[in-house]
């Protein structure tokens, strides 16, 4: 059995791997570095170009839930990404290089994967998963359009700077995380402001100039990334129950919780780098420097990255992909560019489409993973018809209704993780 899968990010690696361990000859085609996407700098596989979160790690939150779920399939982005975590309260952070370079290791070392270290100008013969990411362009783009006979909808996609933690003044942050959850000390920097230094900032944000957004308007910019000084511009306290929302935190100088805070998590395993949580951007580098500096505790801070914008363009799925991310026999897609959104539901619609193409050439029905679990539920999602498509995160509105109504909350989700996982131990034998 033979397959080719065409990138190497998240969706492709996990796409490879699922497949190499179901005995099938897997020819892997990544273009680093021959050639970088505007969002890519590294060659390695898997590379994380905007938060080296993958979000919650618990199982009471839907995308917590789908990595549970996908470690018990055999993963390997999971298996990289508790290898490669550094402190982040709840959720689940990554030392980026050490995450990208556990993945690249694995599968340049599997007996079943073939590297090709080469740019794709059309599809594969044979069975192939397209997971070729959201900054498809060129003839490859070309050839996909011609396949799915769809027009292309496109968004744009923004990364948040990233800080030396020497260069964050720690006289006026503070050590926490939000309700104490996480390492003891805390796993977050937290820069309070009070009111009159938000409002400060606030105007600052407004009036900074920003990179020009070629043929696209605001409205197009995904509502899951959005750039922060496109949602500042929904009122002057939207930030504050955003990005900036104080809520759970209290500033050990004045016993008291701020009127807004910045939150910045580790980004790297040695503790050196700080990512600012939620300031998407595409403010011009000088307003960067500018605005991001009134707010207290950085105005000295030194930046190992900007904030950037790039495009993203995605299929319009539903009525084209089934439920597995499939166009048809032996043609599948998975990552972003099929309408999931995040690392994590990346690299899940990368399992699900190798999964089932291993059992497509194994002459074996392909597993149902249903809605009540988080992995088949974002295929369902995606496949099913929507007047207004757009890119989700997991989530629990997306699965199926527990049969028997839980008003509390906690228990409600509790509930529904219990049934998801006993959904996947009874599918094992399957997969």
């Amino acid at each position: 059995m033979r397959a080719s899968v065409i990138g190497a990010g998240l969706a492709g690696s996990e796409a490879a791997w699922q497949l190499a361990q179901r005995g099938v000859e897997v020819t892997l085609y990544e273009m680093k570095p021959q050639r970088f996407s505007p969002a890519h700098k590294a060659a390695g596989f898997a590379e994380l170009v905007c938060s080296n979160s993958l979000r919650s790690d618990r199982l009471e939150n839907a995308v917590g839930l789908l990595k549970e779920e996908m470690r018990r399939v055999g993963s390997l982005v999971m298996e990289a990404a508790d290898l490669a975590r550094v402190p982040a309260g709840g959720s689940l952070a990554v030392d980026r290089e050490r995450f990208s370079s556990h993945i690249t290791g694995a599968l340049e070392s599997h007996k079943n994967v073939r590297v090709l270290r080469q740019e794709v100008f059309a599809l594969p013969e044979g069975p192939v998963v397209v997971a070729s990411g959201p900054l498809t362009d060129g003839p490859l783009l070309e050839a996909i359009q011609r396949e799915t006979g769809r027009e292309q909808l496109s968004f744009y996609d923004a990364a948040a700077p990233i800080v030396y933690k020497d260069s964050i003044d720690m006289d006026k942050a503070f050590r926490a995380s939000r309700y104490g959850r996480g390492e003891e000390g805390g796993d977050y920097i937290n820069c309070p402001m009070d009111r009159a230094q938000y409002e400060t900032f606030y105007q600052a944000l407004m009036e900074a100039k920003t990179a020009p957004v070629h043929g696209f308007e605001d409205s197009k910019v995904f509502e899951g990334c959005m750039p922060v000084e496109v949602m500042a511009k929904r009122g002057m306290q939207t930030l504050c129950f955003g990005p900036l929302k104080p809520k759970g935190l209290t500033d050990p100088r004045t016993g008291k919780m701020p009127y807004a805070v910045l939150q910045l998590r580790q980004d790297d395993a040695a503790d050196t780098l700080y990512n600012l949580v939620g300031f998407q951007t595409r403010l011009l580098i000088p307003e960067q420097k500018r605005v991001f500096g009134l707010i207290p505790g950085l105005e000295k801070a030194r930046y190992a990255r900007f904030g950037a914008m790039h495009r993203n363009t995605f299929l319009n799925s539903p009525g084209l992909l089934d439920q597995d991310f499939r166009l048809r026999e032996g043609l599948y897609f998975a990552g972003q560019m099929t309408g999931v959104e995040g690392y994590i539901e990346s690299a899940a619609s990368g399992l699900v489409a190798g999964v089932c193409l291993a059992a497509e050439l194994a002459g074996r029905p392909r597993p149902d993973f249903t809605d009540e679990t988080v992995l088949g539920a974002m295929g369902r999602y995606i496949s099913t018809p929507n007047r207004h498509f757009q890119p989700m995160n997991a989530n629990f509105g997306v699965m199926a209704e527990l049969p028997r109504r839980v008003r509390n909350k906690q228990e409600r989700y509790a509930a529904i993780a219990q049934r998801s996982l006993d959904k996947i131990a009874a599918l094992l034998p399957e997969l």
